[in-house]
């Protein structure tokens, strides 16, 4: 596989068999993630490994009371990696133990079409050097929903939907504080994905006491669109505007519970470009069917404006090598129940240089 059509993984079974087999078929793109991350973690936060897998341990005893299936999940994919539990929570928990010091910056979008469906899309942007350890993966387990979505080596959730039409993006927020007994964002986004409706994933996340970190997650599913502007000391929920759309990038639009310091430059000035070309579109009549992946790619995240920071972002040469971003992939989620699946493509769009169009699910 290259890195523009990545490994496509099926797995099924109880929490540890699942992880099992997740563990045992990227144990190689696993280790390869601990290394980046621990070179990453010096570099932004001057933590050695070892300091923080005892972060990691904080976060342990959260996952077992919380949500011990996730937690079991993580055992299974240590023991087929041949790794201790708590590289896993480590690599699960990488946004919390930086404190938000990492620079990954992504664009997401929820377009409502005129028949009530809804495309969920984003360019996931971050650093090259885990591009070659991303994987397409589909998770089925009893009495839940299948699983879709695009998710680092070792991690168990990420960006993607389900089976019952719930669907996810990631924003990354540099925010304080940060509470290790509340969800680590990557575990939150694997509730939401084992979830029945946005609602079904809200009084989830509620019930288990929120969020460990600033983020931001874009949930959707056929009839309702929020963005969940979560942190650990308070949320927020944006709804669509007036033309069914929401769209966000990397700092709070509405929730001002924590402390978020200017961080990336060019966050709202994406957000900016973002409402604009999707007025643009409106004002063509761009509408209902009109609105296709391809067409999404084409005008919006193809979109070169304020280099390097853009929607389709490149390398910054300025930054340091470790936490250089880029756009990796792009997808877009049809949350249509009659016509359910996704786009993806890897690599920066309109480049020239991206892989083909792949879909899911792929069966």
């Amino acid at each position: 596989m290259s890195e523009n059509e990545p490994i496509k993984l099926t797995l099924k079974g109880s929490p540890r068999e699942i992880g099992i087999q997740h563990g045992r078929s990227l144990r190689e793109q696993i280790h390869d993630q601990i290394s980046i991350y621990d070179r990453m973690f010096q570099s932004t936060s001057k933590l050695s490994w070892s300091d923080v897998r005892e972060v990691a341990k904080e976060f342990q005893s959260t996952l077992e009371k919380l949500t011990p299936h996730v937690y079991a999940e993580m055992e299974g994919i240590a023991e087929g990696a041949g790794l201790d539990v708590l590289d896993i929570i480590a690599l699960n928990s990488r946004s919390e133990i930086a404190l938000g010091k990492f620079s990954d910056g992504c664009t997401t979008l929820c377009w409502k079409k005129n028949d009530g469906a809804r495309l969920l899309s984003q360019n996931w942007d971050w650093t090259a050097t885990v591009k070659k350890n991303l994987a397409m993966v589909s998770i089925e387990q009893p009495g839940k929903p299948t699983i879709y979505m695009v998710t680092e080596a070792g991690i168990v959730g990420k960006i993607g939907f389900n089976s019952a039409g719930v669907g996810t993006c990631l924003n990354a927020i540099r925010a304080k504080p940060m509470i290790s007994s509340k969800l680590p964002i990557h575990v939150a986004l694997r509730l939401c994905l084992e979830s029945t409706s946005v609602k079904n994933a809200v009084e989830t996340l509620e019930s288990l006491g929120g969020v460990a970190s600033a983020q931001h997650i874009l949930c959707a599913d056929s009839t309702t669109a929020l963005g969940l502007e979560l942190s650990p000391v308070g949320d927020k929920y944006i709804a669509e505007d007036a033309s069914g759309i929401i769209g966000h990038t990397n700092h709070f639009i509405e929730n001002r519970y924590v402390d978020e310091p200017p961080w990336l430059s060019g966050s709202p000035i994406r957000l900016e470009r973002l409402q604009q070309l999707t007025q643009e579109l409106i004002e063509e009549g761009i509408k209902g069917d009109s609105i296709t992946p391809a067409l999404l790619r084409d005008r919006i995240f193809s979109d070169t404006y304020n280099l390097p920071q853009a929607i389709c972002c490149e390398e910054d040469p300025l930054r340091p090598i470790s936490n250089r971003s880029s756009s990796l992939f792009n997808i877009v989620m049809n949350l249509d129940p009659k016509h359910l699946g996704a786009e993806v493509v890897f690599g920066r769009v309109g480049s020239g240089e991206e892989g083909p169009v792949l879909r899911m699910p792929w069966n």
